[in-house]
């Protein structure tokens, strides 16, 4: 598939996400056993946290069709940033996804202030460029939008590899936004 069949199969099977139509293909034994020597996932999804948002649901894709990677307020820290690279390297993905989410609580963290501890203040600092881009003002959901925009952005500023990859078009990066009243995925 290339990257434009690639996000239209996305699309798609979030349509059927929306529609309580989940197919749930690729999810049974033998996809296992087929999966056991190699992986090879069409797009990797830099996505929150969260427990309500779940990328391959939202996406009803199946076992090795996507490289999730998990982080509160679905940040470029060093760790998941590594992990997008391991991907874009040694999985031969060619679509990534930065997906924030209604009501994100990490940004709604981030927007009240105050010292949440050494750890979660340091995650929380990632999500400053978008704060400052929207205004003091800003509702949560924009910022978060805003977010996703920005860690795309970013994703081929902090890593050369990445830059490489989209520069030479293996690669496309897309921000989206998950709306948890009601499924859907939406594309910037």
């Amino acid at each position: 598939m290339n990257q434009d069949q690639i996000i239209e199969r996305l699309k798609a099977g979030n349509q059927r996400f929306v529609e309580d139509r989940l197919e749930g293909k690729l999810q049974d034994s033998a996809r296992r056993k087929e999966l056991v020597g190699d992986q090879k996932p069409h797009t990797i999804v830099l996505s929150c946290a969260d427990s309500r948002v779940i990328p391959e649901l939202a996406f009803d894709t199946g076992i090795g069709e996507l490289f999730v990677v998990r982080v509160a307020g679905n940040v470029a820290n060093s760790s998941s940033l590594a992990s997008i690279e391991y991907a874009v390297a040694h999985c031969d993905s060619s679509v990534i996804v930065v997906m924030g989410h209604q009501s994100c609580g990490a940004v709604g963290a981030a927007v009240a202030g105050g010292d949440n501890g050494f750890s979660i203040n340091h995650l929380l600092s990632h999500l400053t460029p978008a704060m400052v881009a929207c205004g003091p003002d800003a509702a949560v959901n924009d910022i978060v939008k805003k977010n996703a925009e920005l860690t795309a952005v970013e994703l081929t500023k902090r890593s050369k590899l990445i830059y490489d990859a989209v520069k030479d078009g293996k690669v496309r990066i897309v921000a989206a936004y998950y709306s948890l009243e009601t499924g859907e995925v939406t594309f910037a």
